[in-house]
C-alpha cells in the first residue's frame, strides 16, 4: 500500500513586531553574523528576568514582562509531548542538511550552555532554507514522545532569510562520547555572558546529527521567553549519545533547564514512518 504523502505544518508568517521580541534567540543570530559583543551585553542584560525555577521560573514567565504574554496566553506553545499514535505519518520532505565547520564560539548565557554558529550552514526543508545560528543544550530533554524524554537534547536554532524560525531538536541519551560537545565542554566560558571564540577549534553540527533522519513536525514557539510562535520544530526521533561523564559536566552547570510540556490544543503533528 502506497504511503499517504504529509505536507510539513507551515507555520504562518511571524510578523516584524513580534520577531523583535524574540530577545535571546536573536541574540544568538546576531551574534552568528559577527557582532558577538552585543550579544555578550544583551544576554547580560537579559540574565536576571527569568529563569527554570521559583519566583522566575516557567509558571511565572507570561507575568514577568508584558512581551512574555503568550508564555502564558500562547495556543501554540512548545515543547509538547508528541503522542506518537496521533501522529499523521506519510512521505515527508526530507531534512537536507548543509552544515560547514566553523570557529567554536560558545557562550554560558546564565540559563543554558550555548554554541553560536557562523554564517554558512543550511537546512532546507520542502524547498525552504534555515540558515543554522546555534546549538543550545537542555537537560532533561524538554520534548517528550508518549510521555517519555531523554537525558538531554541539542535544540538547533535557524532563521530563514524572512525572520521565520526553525528548531531541530536531538535527543541526548548516555552512550559514546560525543566528538562536537566534547569541543564544546572544552572551552566553557568562565565569565557568563560572554562570548569564548576559539579560532583553532573547529566545529561541524553534522558531526552532531543521527544516522537516520526520520522526523516528527509541528508547529510551536520559542521554549523561552518571550515564547513567540509560529516557530517550526523538527524533532529528529533516533538519539545522539553523549558519555556519562560529559551529561555531568552538563548537570554541574545546570542541573535542570528544561521548560514542561505544554497543552497540544488540537495541533497537527505529522511524522516519518
Amino acid at each position: 500500500m502506497r504511503r499517504a504523502k504529509c505536507a510539513v505544518p507551515a507555520a504562518p508568517q511571524t510578523d516584524e513586531v513580534t520577531m523583535n521580541r524574540v530577545h535571546n534567540r536573536i541574540v544568538a543570530m546576531i551574534a552568528a553574523a559577527g557582532l558577538a559583543g552585543g550579544a555578550a551585553c544583551a544576554f547580560a542584560a537579559d540574565g536576571a528576568k527569568w529563569s527554570y525555577g521559583g519566583a522566575t521560573g516557567p509558571a511565572n514567565w507570561g507575568k514577568l514582562d508584558k512581551d512574555f504574554a503568550a508564555c502564558a496566553k500562547g495556543e501554540m506553545q512548545s515543547p509538547i509531548d508528541i503522542p506518537d499514535g496521533k501522529v499523521r505519518k506519510g512521505d515527508l520532505p526530507p531534512l537536507l542538511f548543509n552544515y560547514q565547520p566553523g570557529p567554536l564560539a560558545v557562550v554560558d548565557d546564565g540559563r543554558m550552555i550555548q554554541a553560536n554558529i557562523a554564517p554558512g550552514s543550511f537546512l532546507s526543508v520542502d524547498g525552504k532554507r534555515y540558515q543554522l545560528t546555534a546549538i543550545e543544550f537542555h537537560k532533561p530533554s524538554e520534548i517528550k514522545v508518549n510521555g517519555k524524554g531523554s537525558e538531554m537534547a541539542a535544540h538547533l536554532l535557524h532563521k530563514d532569510k524572512d525572520g521565520r524560525i526553525a528548531v531541530l531538536v536531538i535527543p541526548l541519551v548516555q552512550g559514546n562520547e560525543q566528538p562536537v560537545v566534547k569541543s564544546i565542554l572544552a572551552n566553557l566560558p568562565v565569565t557568563k555572558g560572554k562570548e569564548v571564540v576559539v579560532d583553532a577549534v573547529k566545529i561541524n553540527a553534522t558531526a552532531l546529527l543521527p544516522a537516520a533522519k526520520g522526523y516528527y513536525a509541528f508547529t510551536g514557539s520559542l521554549s523561552t521567553p518571550p515564547c513567540t510562535e509560529n516557530v517550526n520544530w523538527y524533532v529528529l526521533r533516533t538519539p545522539v549519545q553523549l558519555s556519562g561523564e560529559q551529561i555531568s559536566r552538563f548537570a554541574k552547570v545546570y542541573p535542570q533547564n528544561a521548560r514542561p510540556t505544554q497543552p497540544l490544543n488540537d495541533r497537527d503533528i505529522v511524522g516519518t514512518p
